[in-house]
């Protein structure tokens, strides 16, 4: 009977060779919602499951497009391989561009694939038509995209699929779009496969500006006093990076963002600079003496520069960088160096500890405690403030009051939360919250969307970063009611495909963000309202677990540990004390400048 079925089974279409370039990258689901004119794709990864001589990505369908994409992007961060979502033409298109824009600005790789009317219905007001001649959305994503393409001849396929591809991996890199007619996907290829091996193209050559490495060097070697700022691009050569900074015992700061590459506890790490940031991070820039900013990896947003501060933003600055790009903003450095990050710090630890070795070059040593020391005095959760950092008011770090102080509950999280946590932060107050006051125990545990700043962006990443790490990690999504709402029925896919995602909503009942801000800025008290929802009884009532913590006593008894080994989403609705001013206060001060 299964002979049969395989002499009967449709010929091969482009759409298996399209899955086959994906097969050989490792890419491992494809993120999306099925109907219309991309049934064609989906037809072929039926099909594929039934061959015993495929090994193609598996489907993951999401609730919205919007979700696909963010999927996608979580799934990409977490993984290091290509994300790749898909959707139908028209408003399918439409709904997936918010988030392939934030993977643009995010400079994440996302295949974007979307299906398009059949070439012979161009023009025609097909339903949904997505052509050049209705709706056009080759020319929408070419926006947002690192590269937009229509393909409209068999002739073209596999040449346009290598060059998404090979731009996706790019620097600087980001989101490409390939947009295929249903009759074209769908259209037979006998026993065709996939013609060229597109991994090695993938491969970024090692470069290095070594004139501008050189001037570097002799910098430092007539340098007392380094503070070094980490940003969201310092994740491939990050180890190398605090090597160099522990052999001159030089400070670090991080941008936001930067803050997700370096254990919140390592002994010379003074917090983030920027939205949300710390005391200690102004004081290091602040020192006297100071001879250089090493600013590795950051794109220098109104975010991550506490709107653009002159503190950072001075001749003292020496931004390296592996994207171009990102030294536009930069013009008052004194110095640029650009290059693969992993070939900078690889050479620079290596002259260092020569130059120690010889005699030549004599960096101040430090007595300070090293991290595993530092992490082992963290043994209570009284005792979890990482000791060179400074927080606003710190009293509220360990209240247990009722209303649940937000400080609180970052704290316990901090504390109680399994070391291999990864934490997703959304949009909104809980980027205030998270980056002041959430502290992690180690590196690369922590993702934060801070480009475009999309509400619900952080619903979706979670499900992907979940897709992508072993079963017994846990992933944590710190959301709020506003964001929560807009797209929560995403939790029905952490449902279905058993995820270990912990869905944590701060209920204050309002858009948190807005709310504050209008105070804080002295605007009119308008349209942040929300009615009162019980999201636990929501999650419950499509099969996850679900709990209110409305008191303090609540907060404290929480299973954590019960929590990360579930399989399958929780969904915690704390409600936190509405009146606490999460620390935003940087933010405000730019927007009332610019409304002048």
């Amino acid at each position: 009977m299964a002979d049969n079925v395989g002499a009967t089974m449709p010929k091969r279409t482009w759409a298996e060779v399209l899955l086959e370039y994906l097969a050989q990258i490792e890419v491992e689901y494809i993120f999306g919602i099925p109907g219309g004119a991309i049934e064609p794709l989906y037809n072929a990864l039926a099909r594929c499951q039934q061959r015993t001589d495929c090994a193609v990505p598996k489907a993951i369908v999401a609730r919205h497009e919007a979700g696909a994409a963010y999927m996608a992007e979580g799934y990409a961060r977490e993984s290091g391989k290509l994300g790749v979502c898909c959707t139908t033409t028209g408003p399918g298109a439409t709904n997936l561009m918010t988030g392939i824009a934030s993977a643009y600005v995010e400079k994440v790789p996302i295949l974007a694939i979307t299906a398009q009317t059949a070439l012979p219905n161009f023009g025609k007001l097909g339903l949904q038509e997505s052509s050049s001649d209705v709706i056009d959305t080759v020319a929408m994503f070419s926006h947002c995209t690192r590269y937009s393409s229509l393909i409209s001849h068999p002739e073209q396929f596999e040449g346009k699929v290598i060059t998404a591809l090979m731009t996706a991996f790019r620097r600087p890199r980001g989101p490409v779009h390939l947009s295929i007619p249903m009759d074209l996907f769908n259209q037979s290829i006998g026993e065709r496969r996939a013609a060229f091996q597109v991994e090695p193209l993938l491969q970024e050559p090692v470069t290095v500006d070594q004139d501008s490495l050189d001037r570097f060097c002799h910098k430092l070697m007539n340098a007392k006093k380094l503070v070094f700022f980490l940003g969201h691009g310092c994740q491939e050569a990050i180890d190398l990076i605090i090597e160099f900074a522990e052999l001159f015992q030089a400070k670090i700061i991080s941008s936001p963002q930067g803050k997700s590459w370096i254990s919140s506890y390592h002994p010379l790490y003074c917090g983030v600079f920027g939205f949300a940031g710390h005391q200690s991070a102004i004081d290091a820039l602040q020192e006297p003496d100071l001879d250089h900013i090493i600013a590795v990896g950051t794109s220098l947003s109104e975010l991550s520069t506490a709107s653009w501060n002159e503190l950072l933003l001075n001749q003292k600055m020496i931004h390296i960088e592996s994207a171009m790009e990102n030294f536009i903003r930069s013009p008052m450095a004194g110095l640029h160096v650009f290059g693969n990050l992993n070939r900078i710090f690889s050479t620079l630890v290596g002259r260092a500890k020569q130059a120690i070795a010889e005699g030549r070059f004599c960096p101040l040593l430090s007595t300070d405690k090293d991290l595993t020391v530092a992490l082992k005095q963290v043994d209570s959760i009284n005792t979890c403030i990482p000791q060179q950092m400074i927080l606003d008011k710190p009293e509220t770090y360990q209240q247990l009051k009722t209303p649940i102080k937000p400080q609180r509950l970052f704290c316990q999280l901090s504390y109680y939360c399994a070391e291999n946590v990864r934490f997703v932060l959304e949009a909104g107050n809980t980027w205030a919250w998270a980056t002041h006051y959430l502290h992690m125990k180690k590196g690369g545990q922590y993702y934060i969307g801070m480009g475009l700043g999309a509400m619900a962006w952080a619903i979706g990443a979670s499900i992907g970063i979940a897709a992508a790490v072993k079963k017994s990690t846990p992933v944590v999504c710190i959301t709020g009611d506003g964001s929560y709402l807009m797209s929560g029925q995403e939790i029905t896919v952490a449902i279905e495909k058993q995820l270990t995602v912990i869905f944590i909503i701060l209920n204050d009942q309002a858009l948190g963000m807005v709310k504050h801000g209008q105070r804080l800025g002295t605007g009119e008290a308008i349209g942040f309202d929300l009615p009162p929802v019980d999201f636990a009884a929501m999650a419950r009532s499509v099969g996850a677990q679900g709990y209110s913590i409305r008191t303090s006593e609540d907060l404290v008894t929480l299973d954590f540990k019960a929590f990360c080994q579930h399989q399958g989403p929780t969904l915690l609705d704390v409600h936190i004390d509405p009146e606490e001013v999460p620390p935003m206060g940087v933010r405000i001060k730019t927007l009332t400048r610019d409304q002048q």
